[in-house]
């Protein structure tokens, strides 16, 4: 037997909230949230396989995240940076090379890191 994935859980720090940090990742993955989740509660869930879980923890975030999340946009890697940036994500470090290839790290509201990488249209076929 095999486990499944149910969650990915992110730990939300003061001054932000659980809440608030997953409507930004709903509108980043075009998720809904979880009918039960409200501002003000401590986890508030944007639905998915997996989910993405915000839970309220006391402590601040250090270092840089051991996890992140990998984007493949179904725009261009460039407009979907345009439009997480209008979100609220902010430009952590551009990995983006002449020829095309690379990612662009953001950072969400909250200073977590996550990448956009290519879509699978700006990709090579690697049919053959």
């Amino acid at each position: 037997m095999t486990s499944v994935v149910r969650h990915v859980t992110i730990d939300v720090a003061p001054p932000y909230e659980p809440y608030e940090l997953a409507r930004f990742w709903s509108e980043v993955v075009g998720a809904p949230l979880h009918p039960d989740s409200e501002p003000g509660d401590d986890q508030a869930l944007v639905q998915g396989s997996p989910g993405l879980l915000f839970t309220r923890v006391p402590e601040a975030k250090t270092v840089k995240n051991r996890v992140h999340l990998d984007l493949r946009p179904g725009v261009t890697r460039d407009a979907e940076v345009e439009r997480l940036t209008g979100l609220g994500a902010k430009l952590f470090e551009d990995h983006r090379r002449p020829d095309g290839t690379g990612w662009v790290t953001l950072t969400d509201p909250a200073g977590n890191e996550f990448c956009v990488e290519r879509s699978a249209a700006e990709r090579p076929s690697t049919l053959g």
